[in-house]
């Protein structure tokens, strides 16, 4: 017989305490395969909790919000989003590239991905990718996003949670136990509208991630993926992507023996995302760390102002959820290589190729 848990009864289980402390970081080796199994079910098994508004005892609770409209001038941009399990092959190709090396062993596991879709879910536009798409609006947009849990496997709720953009409670998209408010609970087969506003403060390069009552597994599972927002009327970079530097761990892959360092998804180069551009382009790289580890970025060959202040670099750090923009007018072409200068990091597959046409 299946038992319902509570908030309290989730945290007090030995393996999602475990899992909220330790995936991904120093006490990684204390979670094992039976632990995750525990809070999955765990999870599975969570009621929701009632709203806060009508339980809470504080008066922020009993607090209520509209909808907010773009700014004038501004546009309401919306996006159709999914979350669902899918089988996820961090290396197609095999081989990793720099190394001209097989990479041997299972290479598939269950992932958690979001999925971008047509108005109305109608059909889907791309396949379940890891990171999820990216979210661009401008300043004095809205960002609504149409969020649908479509679990069949792990049967979680999840949510998608953002940051940088500014958003009352009922937005926040995370679970808080009895004060959870609708979008912090998506339960399989349930669908949620999110409306995130952006201001002057929010133009930037952000993540968001799945913040529900089991975010430190799914998020790992790849339930993360970026939001840029730009000055209003501002131009786009010739060449732009969003660049995730975070690891799979066995606990997360079924037993893979070892942490699999990845960028969006894939490990070593020839899988992780090539990189092309032309000479004169203007070029953005925005990378964000996408689990427990310190990560830095380098690119052979290139050097940028520091989109932290201070002067040039070539090899800035970041941390979880932290992000840095390399960005330069392109005058060096030649095949060069881009990885965390992390060197365990970089020789476990977290690295690609940058390729630059005269």
């Amino acid at each position: 017989m299946s038992r319902r848990l509570d908030r309290r009864a989730f945290l007090e289980t030995g393996s999602a305490t475990a899992l909220l402390c330790a995936v991904g970081g120093a006490k990684l080796e204390n979670v094992s395969l039976k632990d995750v199994e525990e809070a999955d079910r765990a999870a599975a098994d969570l009621t929701r909790a009632k709203r806060a508004q009508a339980t809470g005892n504080d008066s922020v609770d009993k607090l209520t919000f509209g909808t907010p409209e773009p700014q004038p001038g501004g546009r309401k941009r919306e996006y159709w989003i999914q979350a669902r399990p899918a089988t996820w092959n961090f290396a197609p190709t095999g081989r990793d590239e720099w190394m001209d090396k097989a990479i041997r062993g299972r290479r598939s596991f269950r992932a958690f991905t979001y999925q971008l879709f047509s108005d109305g879910f109608a059909r889907a536009l791309l396949p379940p990718l890891i990171p999820g798409p990216t979210l661009e609006a401008e300043v004095g947009d809205t960002l609504v996003v149409h969020f649908r849990n479509a679990d069949t496997k792990f049967k979680q709720a999840v949510t998608l949670h953002p940051h940088g953009v500014k958003y009352t409670p009922d937005y926040d998209g995370s679970y808080y136990g009895d004060f959870t408010r609708a979008g912090g609970f998506v339960a399989p087969g349930e669908e949620f509208t999110y409306t995130f506003e952006c201001p002057e403060d929010s133009v930037g390069v952000w993540p968001y991630h799945d913040h529900g009552p089991n975010h430190t597994l799914n998020t790992f599972r790849g339930l993360f993926g970026g939001i840029i927002v730009r000055p209003r009327g501002a131009s786009k970079p010739d060449v732009e992507r969003v660049l995730f530097l975070h690891s799979f761990p066995p606990q997360v892959t079924g037993g893979i023996p070892r942490l699999i360092h990845c960028v969006n998804g894939r490990s070593a180069a020839g899988n992780t995302p090539t990189i092309r551009a032309k000479a004169g382009q203007e070029v953005a790289l925005h990378v964000i760390g996408g689990d427990g580890n310190f990560h830095t970025f380098h690119i052979h060959g290139h050097r940028w102002k520091d989109s932290g202040g201070g002067g040039f670099t070539d090899c800035p750090t970041l941390g979880p959820n932290e992000t840095i923009t390399a960005r330069f007018r392109e005058d060096n072409p030649g095949r060069w290589l881009y990885h965390c200068h992390v060197f365990s990091h970089q020789d476990a597959g977290m690295a690609g190729w940058y390729l630059v046409d005269p």
